[in-house]
């Protein structure tokens, strides 16, 4: 069974790393497999603003978002024309919970997601996607595939998605 790191801590009160923890638990009637870092499983994946959602020229269920990912980029951006400007990106999504000023997990070029599903630049019917807008069964953090997750107000642009959900690296 795994269990987060930060709900144990918070659940016991604990204050020592995680690995002096597992040593703990270990001398004492728990057995602990292995300690894993969940933090590096979201490498690439940021808090992303919507800023602008326009239909798809070419496609009846895809729409078109900009979504602004902060000033600390992980990848180097396309130039001007190329769907992505300073750190707003052009992402081509199909889900229909999406609204200009949400908050929203994003997958960047180069993310390998917990599927194992690897985020590349693609021409989704003449248009460029430079990225991923996430629900949760992508992030594998639940089983919705209802739609995008759409963050609270504790997110901030530009976030790393592990921090929003409190993983220690």
């Amino acid at each position: 069974m795994k269990y987060n790191y930060n709900w144990l801590k918070n659940l016991l009160g604990i204050k020592v790393a995680p690995e002096k923890n597992v040593e703990n638990l270990t001398m004492h009637p728990a057995e602990i497999e292995s300690l894993e870092k969940q933090s590096q499983e979201f490498d690439g994946v940021v808090v992303g603003k919507i800023l602008e959602i326009t239909k798809h020229p070419n496609a009846d269920r895809l729409q078109i978002a900009i979504v602004n990912i902060g000033e600390t980029s992980p990848q180097p951006f396309p130039q001007r024309g190329e769907g992505a400007v300073g750190n707003e990106l052009q992402i081509v999504c199909g889900a229909k919970n999406i609204e200009v000023g949400q908050l929203v997990p994003v997958a960047t070029v180069g993310t390998k997601l917990p599927n194992g599903l690897e985020i590349k630049e693609v021409e989704i019917r003449g248009e460029k996607s430079f990225g991923m807008l996430c629900a949760k069964d992508e992030l594998g953090i639940g089983e919705d595939h209802a739609g995008i997750f759409i963050l609270d107000e504790k997110a901030k642009i530009g976030m790393e998605f592990a921090k929003y959900i409190n993983l220690n690296k």
